[in-house]
């Protein structure tokens, strides 16, 4: 979950999504980086670590960022989530958040995991001035230093491919429409990606599969290798 489980960051709002993410599954199965909805106001900041925080915390119980092992698999849980200026939807990655994600994406390296970055905000150029990663760039820079699989993203609610450079292959960005989403309204109806994730360090093999509205009915409207 890549975050804005509230709305207004009402308390009222974050006893009924812990609910409902323990309707999906316990926090060894459920994964969730917090959004800027989830801090909207300075006086809700640390609702979301005292409600959800089992589901926000790595395998040693580290916060921002932190890393879930699931085989081969590597999760790195990082926090744009701070509150703003009225009318304002942009993210920070506070504390020293940056220079840890370098030496984990290097560590993780070295044990061959596949390394999925999960993150509110996404790191890409050219985004809305008051709806931005406001360091996005020292961010893209540790990428491209380092590398990563996926970057995975919510907070624009459309499905989106960007691809930002890596020391040697190219990293995926892939954000996905709100699951609040209805059709016929101005944003994307709602929808979720699949990733088919094979092989092994140097031979990865991953395709997305992407499932929504098509028709009237909830299926799958895509399917894209992202690297063979």
């Amino acid at each position: 979950m890549t975050g804005d489980l509230v709305n207004l960051s009402l308390i009222k709002e974050f006893t009924s999504a812990l609910a409902w993410l323990e309707g999906l599954g316990g926090p060894r199965d459920v994964t969730l980086v917090p959004g800027n909805h989830d801090s909207y106001v300075r006086s809700a900041a640390g609702f979301a670590a005292r409600h959800w925080g089992d589901f926000m915390r790595g395998d040693g119980g580290e916060g921002f960022p932190f890393v879930r092992r699931r085989g081969p698999l590597a999760l790195i849980g990082l926090s744009t989530s701070l509150p703003t200026a009225p009318l304002a939807a942009t993210g920070h990655l506070h504390g020293n958040q940056i220079a840890r994600l370098g030496d984990l994406l290097t560590k993780l390296k070295r044990e061959q995991a596949f390394r999925v970055v999960l993150i509110h905000h996404p790191p890409v150029e050219g985004a809305h001035y008051f709806r931005r990663l406001t360091n996005a760039r020292p961010l893209r820079d540790v990428l491209r230093e380092h590398g990563a699989e996926l970057v995975l993203h919510g907070h624009h609610h459309e499905a989106s491919l960007h691809w930002l450079p890596g020391p040697q292959l190219r990293v995926p960005v892939l954000g996905v429409p709100s699951a609040s989403g209805a059709a016929g309204h101005n944003d994307e109806p709602a929808g979720y990606n699949l990733y088919e994730i094979e092989g092994a360090w140097g031979a990865w093999r991953c395709t997305m599969v992407s499932r929504g509205w098509r028709d009237g009915e909830f299926g799958e409207i895509n399917r894209q290798p992202l690297f063979a």
